[in-house]
């Protein structure tokens, strides 16, 4: 029975060397679907930004400081360029779960037009390890 224990973590050791941390505990990250919204002043973004957008496409939220609303959430895209914003009547248990620490990210879920100006749908996602 010793040697089975040995076993195990000698595998496990061989593991951890031969891969990133981040590989080792992907398996073990969950996405809790939280909500879905839209992203706020999305009708600003630069044409070949919007053009540029997919469904899928994964986002990270960031938390801004701003003089207006204490809870503003910024949804950026993979490059780090900021889309819009989460609006305003759906920040406040966001921003109080991203200021506890709680990650959360967001993903495309639809893209269209609606009286000439895009419509952007989100799901919100918490990351649970």
């Amino acid at each position: 029975m010793g040697r089975e224990l040995a076993k195990k973590k000698q595998e496990l050791v061989s593991i951890v060397a031969q891969n990133s941390l981040g590989e080792i505990i992907k398996p073990l990250i969950r996405e809790i679907h939280l909500f879905d919204t839209y992203i706020a002043h999305a009708a600003k973004l630069k044409p070949a930004t919007l053009k540029a957008l997919r469904e899928g496409d994964r986002l990270s939220l960031l938390r801004e400081e701003s003089r207006f609303d204490e809870s503003t959430i910024a949804i950026l895209n993979e490059k780090k360029e900021k889309l819009g914003y989460i609006p305003e009547s759906d920040t406040l248990i966001f921003a109080r779960l991203m200021d506890a620490g709680k990650i959360l990210k967001a993903k495309i879920t639809r893209i269209e037009t609606k009286e000439n100006f895009p419509l952007v749908g989100i799901g919100i996602y918490l990351v649970d390890l």
